[in-house]
């Protein structure tokens, strides 16, 4: 697979993955190998960053969408995102609110479905 592929497989930023790693086709077995015991730099990288937007989004509770209204728009190390979270911007909250609420409206349909599904089955 493609590195980029890879990169995404494995929650890292691409451009700061080792030279080798970049230029290199990465087969199944070596994407494998590289979750069951990463190298120090994977380590390294999925500890200090620089992370990529899904996984900044996460980080801070947020949508890849939120992000881009905050302004987010590179990839932050693990110590811009503490900043973030303790700083607590305005877009910060009203995205994590906007989030909660997608996750409750989310949860609700969910089990609406079941619902649904249940009583017809009786």
């Amino acid at each position: 697979m493609k590195p980029a592929t890879a990169a995404k497989k494995l929650g890292v930023y691409l451009e700061a993955t080792p030279a080798e790693f970049q230029e290199g086709v990465v087969s199944r077995a070596e994407l494998n190998a590289l979750q069951a015991d990463p190298p120090q730099w994977l380590r390294d990288l999925r500890r200090d960053g620089p992370h990529p937007r899904p996984v900044v989004a996460a980080k801070l509770g947020v949508s890849i969408s939120g992000l881009a209204r905050g302004g987010i728009t590179d990839p932050l190390t693990t110590e811009q995102i503490e900043a973030l979270k303790s700083d607590e911007p305005e877009w910060l909250r009203r995205e994590r609110a906007t989030q909660a609420e997608v996750r409750k409206e989310s949860a609700r349909l969910k089990e609406m479905k079941e619902k649904q599904r249940d009583s017809g089955q009786d």
